[in-house]
């Protein structure tokens, strides 16, 4: 293939994924009145578990209860975000969430619930090593709404060895 086919298939790629993403957005938004949506919070959860796997409490009632809580960290985190940033995370979630963006960015074919931590690691080691600049954004995207949302938390801290802030004299 020559330079120029390759230019227009990476073109003609790039405007289906936004057609496709857009069309997407607009029939099952990431985003519902500011808040994630059921299927963005599966992704999240998803990520959540697989990107803090191992600080987290034992899988049970207290694993759960941790993890809805940090959903509503994330959640209220994304509601302070500039109306821009927020509808593109909804543009992305609503993408991700779909099986054909799923498996077409990020290479998963199982839904978001099934997938294993280690799957999830696998994947988001991928998207840190892409050479292509939207998967890294998607990595970083990701990782750091949930990294966020986690080590802000005071009952995390321990985990980390900060021992929380100092008082000022």
């Amino acid at each position: 293939m020559k330079r120029r086919g390759l230019l227009k298939l990476g073109i003609g790629g790039a405007v289906l994924l936004g057609v496709v993403g857009g069309g997407l957005a607009l029939l099952k938004p990431g985003l519902v009145e500011g808040h994630m949506s059921p299927a963005a919070r599966e992704l999240m959860r998803a990520v959540g578990l697989g990107v803090m796997d191992g600080l987290w409490p034992a899988p049970g009632p207290a694993r759960d209860s941790a993890v809805q809580a940090h959903l509503d960290r994330v959640d209220a985190n994304i509601g302070g975000y500039p109306a821009a940033v927020r509808a593109e995370l909804s543009q992305l979630f609503a993408l991700l969430a779909s099986s054909g963006g799923r498996l077409g960015l990020l290479g998963m074919s199982q839904d978001w619930p099934q997938a294993s931590a280690a799957e999830i690691q696998h994947m988001m080691n991928e998207l840190r090593l892409s050479s292509l600049d939207l998967r890294q954004q998607i990595y970083h995207a990701l990782r750091d709404l949930n990294t966020i949302a986690f080590f802000t938390a005071p009952e995390h801290w321990a985990s980390t060895g900060y021992p929380g802030p100092r008082e000022i004299p």
